[in-house]
């Protein structure tokens, strides 16, 4: 005979409210009924399907997004996601050709395109003297009218004077600077950070969410074209690199 405590222990545990929103959301996902870019219904939909709290809905949508299913845009709603894009780390690409390659839509948003004077970082950066003209662009790039990207980025004026004239709208800085200063050179550093506010703003990202930051400068024989500072969230992007020894 077994004893009552044997016959307990060999009960499957109940799952949890939050788990079974969460398959019930896979599932429609991976059945294909949700497809990339669809608005899921919103939490108050979602309480009065489920028969859930609140908190348990608002549980189960922050897994799913944590796990690359969905993605949220404050004050906007919440949508299935794409599956992550891809970034080259070795290689130097223009995130117009990546989006393309992936047949997505990229658009860009130009937020500034100025002259400014190079600070003693800048400087450094772009071994250029302190104080030497310099040109700044400041760019989000949209993958199917998400934000994917910001992209930060310094010129070396006289590697390519008429930086300020482009319509960055209909092309990329890194097109436009290799028909101009052909890249012979690139190099990258890639840190996990944390967005700034107004940075997770432009992103439409929670504050908390993790992003992929690169630092990339390139050269053109032996001078410095560019430094650009390179910010992704987290959810929406991954690198990948292939070297050969």
């Amino acid at each position: 005979m077994f004893s009552p405590r044997s016959r307990s222990a060999s009960v499957t545990a109940p799952v949890p409210f939050y788990e079974k929103v969460k398959q019930a959301i896979s599932q429609k996902i991976s059945a294909g009924e949700w497809r990339p870019h669809d608005r899921i219904p919103s939490e108050a939909e979602l309480v009065a399907q489920f028969g859930f709290s609140r908190m348990t809905i608002n549980r189960a949508l922050r897994e799913l997004t944590d796990e690359g299913w969905l993605v949220r845009l404050q004050g906007v709603g919440t949508f299935v996601a794409e599956p992550k894009g891809q970034s080259a780390l070795f290689e130097i690409r223009s995130i117009a050709d990546e989006i393309a390659a992936r047949r997505h839509r990229h658009r860009c948003q130009v937020l500034k395109l100025e002259q400014t004077d190079a600070s003693f970082n800048l400087a450094a950066a772009l071994s250029v003297e302190e104080g030497t003209p310099v040109f700044h662009s400041l760019l989000i790039h949209f993958e199917n009218d998400i934000p994917v990207q910001i992209e930060d980025r310094c010129v070396n004026a006289a590697a390519a004077p008429e930086y300020l004239q482009q319509d960055f709208t209909r092309t990329t800085p890194h097109a436009y600077l290799s028909l101009v200063a052909p890249l012979t050179e690139g190099e990258h550093i890639v840190e996990a950070v944390q967005a700034r506010p107004e940075e997770c703003a432009l992103l439409q990202i929670e504050i908390s969410e993790p992003c992929l930051l690169i630092h990339r400068r390139t050269w053109s024989t032996q001078h410095i074209v560019s430094h650009a500072r390179l910010l992704f969230p987290g959810s929406r992007y991954r690198l990948q690199g292939h070297f050969m020894s």
